[in-house]
């Protein structure tokens, strides 16, 4: 769980330099709150692939999150070097599972001045340790 993290989401990793010694791959999963959605961004050089566990995401990309595609459970998305992107829970009952792998051990988040065409919405993480605000 030592890894950033974004209203909504939650991080955890399984494979990186600290958990096995790797040096050119970070592996974990990620749990989406329904309805949540991040702001427009990327993840500088670094490329990333998700697999979708349980859920529904959807992905909006390009440089004004103009292209929009929705995967389900046993789909991959590619997320190339550069690529401004908004990642969403397109589920507004049930949560995400998904697991990521990027090709670096940096967790590089640039976050962009796009207006997003899906506004992100803030889903607080409220469990015993973060209560609801």
């Amino acid at each position: 769980m030592n890894t950033p993290q974004t209203p909504g989401m939650n991080r955890a990793a399984a494979i990186n330099r600290a958990t096995t010694g790797a040096n050119k791959l970070w592996a974990g999963t990620v749990n989406i709150q329904p309805n949540a959605k991040t702001g427009a961004h990327h993840h500088g050089a670094l490329e990333s692939v998700i697999y979708v566990v349980n859920g529904r995401a959807r992905m909006r990309w390009g440089e004004q999150l103009e292209f929009v595609a929705e995967a389900g459970p046993g789909d991959f998305i590619y997320v190339p070097p550069f690529v401004p992107h908004q990642e969403i829970n397109a589920s507004t009952d049930e949560p995400l599972s998904c697991v990521l792998v990027r090709s670096g051990q940096e967790p590089i988040v640039i976050n962009l001045d796009i207006e997003p065409v899906e506004p992100p919405e803030e889903v607080y993480w409220v469990d015993p340790i973060h209560p609801e605000p």
